[in-house]
């Protein structure tokens, strides 16, 4: 089932073994469209409560992902290892719903949706200029794309190159009416081109600053007590150029709802290039930290995202 599989492609294998991230959706275009029929006609909890019963468990058994995200229960947050358990168990059940809530959104499913911050972004989309929106795999970030869209600019979202084509094509049709262009992620960096001409005619630019892609390039910085590494591309692209930056969460508030944050990040734009780098990933950081503080069960990289934890 896709609802499984999708966290097993998202798991220590890749890092471990210095092979990059390979983060796709399981399943094949027909076991898609089946899901989305199905949930076309069925409430949604119901898959929740199917998943968290037979599916979930039988991951938290072989998928090696579950020893990563004890451990983030149990260095990050200090809990024992009683609560970390249920905390993992959590932490697999909401992620299995954040997907399950992607293909309901397919099947034309709605949810109630919450703008926190969302006169940050009016104001940035109303300027000339182009800005860069930074988000992270926790919550359900592709829920901003179906809400934070404006006339004024095009919104490019930076995705998976080599997601599978259902699920592209669903994408495609879910904005097919709206002003959103995705810019796949290739080996060879071309999106880069795309993203530059982006910024150039003032459109917005979408990308996660959480997982280093392509270039190995990254930041050092502290981030819930450790050291983790941070891609510098992000902030390289923003700061080129001198952009605002915003950043957005979509955190899932319950079984309907979701809220999402959007704050901007201020740095220096008149400080050395690299200072100005180093500012803004330590904004950007700062306000994951308020994110994860607030939804720590909702933190989805499955890997060693921590240098502690790489040993």
């Amino acid at each position: 089932m896709s609802i499984s599989r999708e966290r097993q492609n998202n798991t220590t294998d890749a890092q471990e073994t210095g092979r990059a991230w390979q983060g796709t959706t399981y399943g094949n275009g027909w076991m898609h469209k089946w899901l989305i029929r199905m949930l076309c006609c069925m409430d949604v909890r119901i898959l929740y409560a199917f998943v968290a019963v037979f599916v979930v468990p039988v991951c938290l058994v072989v998928n090696p992902a579950q020893k990563v995200t004890y451990r983030y229960f149990r260095k990050r947050w200090h809990m024992t290892w009683w609560k970390s358990c249920i905390m993992t168990y959590r932490n697999f059940c909401l992620f299995a719903q954040v997907v399950a809530d992607k293909f309901a959104m397919y099947a034309g499913k709605h949810f109630e949706i919450e703008v926190v911050g969302y006169e940050h972004f009016k104001k940035l989309a109303s300027q000339e200029e182009g800005f860069v929106q930074l988000s992270a795999h926790v919550g359900n970030y592709e829920i901003a794309g179906y809400t934070l869209g404006t006339e004024n600019k095009r919104f490019n979202a930076l995705v998976f190159g080599g997601e599978k084509e259902s699920v592209m094509a669903n994408r495609n049709r879910m904005f097919g009416n709206t002003n959103i262009h995705m810019i796949g992620i290739r080996n060879d960096m071309s999106h880069l081109f795309e993203i530059n001409d982006a910024l150039a005619h003032g459109e917005i630019v979408s990308m996660p600053a959480d997982r280093i892609f392509g270039s190995q390039k990254s930041l050092p910085l502290t981030f819930l007590g450790a050291t983790a590494d941070f891609p510098q591309g992000p902030f390289s692209v923003a700061t080129m150029r001198g952009l605002d930056v915003l950043a957005v969460n979509v955190m899932k508030e319950s079984a309907r709802k979701y809220k999402i944050y959007a704050s901007p990040l201020a740095y220096d734009k008149n400080a050395p290039r690299r200072e100005q780098m180093r500012q803004l990933a330590e904004a950007y950081v700062a306000e994951l930290q308020r994110m994860v503080t607030k939804y720590p069960a909702q933190w989805y990289n499955y890997f060693p995202f921590w240098n502690d934890c790489k040993a």
